[in-house]
């Protein structure tokens, strides 16, 4: 495997990783266009749909194009597309996490959760409102390092819902399926994400000061 091949495989992996919630949003979207129902209908959502079609848009959005952010040796090659994308991308998380805000406070809860994924829901949404602020704030100065780890912790707070699809299995399995357990299974989700994001960030190599111009290159600039 090529040094470019393996480049992708972060972002083949992320794109996977969202593939579950993913196709469930495509799913309610098809529904609530008058299409058939093909996952359980949830009255909750077809009694005010706006803010739930805002929600799943702008996380398919999210997840897909930010996946290639990921792809170190494309971003450098393509410093325009990683630009302008980066733009998109912040709109769109910023519509991810409005939007869930706005279904955890105003919508009715889920019938199998408790307090504790309400007041989940609320921290890690703000959360990921704060990465992206701080994100595009250390980009404006000229920090790179520091916007891509924000950038890269609202990633992650964003890709929960990948990975809650393995966490409510193995905690439904282990500890039940109790609003408690269940929300605990959830959260876990977060938890985790945010784990690996840490990881990534900090084994990241630290850019080096800046080699000194020689005379040569000088010169060689100007012939």
């Amino acid at each position: 495997m090529t040094a470019r091949q393996r480049g992708w495989r972060a972002p083949a992996a992320l794109v996977a990783l969202s593939a579950v919630p993913l196709l469930a949003g495509t799913a309610r979207l098809v529904e609530l266009a008058g299409g058939p129902a093909v996952i359980p209908a949830d009255a909750r959502f077809t009694a005010s749909p706006l803010p739930v079609v805002v929600h799943i848009v702008c996380a398919a959005l999210y997840a897909l194009v930010g996946a290639f952010q990921f792809a170190a040796g494309f971003r450098r090659r393509q410093p325009g597309w990683h630009r302008a994308a980066g733009r998109v991308l912040v709109v769109a998380g910023l519509g991810v996490a409005m939007s869930a805000l706005w279904l955890t406070l105003f919508f009715p809860p889920q019938p199998d959760s408790g307090l504790l994924l309400f007041v989940l829901r609320v921290c890690f949404g703000s959360a990921m409102v704060a990465s992206l602020g701080l994100g595009v704030a250390a980009i404006r100065r000229g920090d790179v390092a520091t916007h891509r780890a924000w950038m890269t912790r609202a990633y992650a707070i964003a890709l929960a819902a990948g990975t809650q699809a393995f966490t409510e299995g193995v905690g439904g399995a282990v500890f039940g399926h109790g609003p408690w357990a269940l929300d605990a299974s959830r959260g876990a989700a977060w938890v985790i994400n945010l784990a690996v994001a840490e990881w990534v960030i900090r084994r990241r190599p630290a850019a080096g000061p800046a080699r000194p111009r020689t005379l040569v290159a000088v010169v060689g600039e100007r012939l």
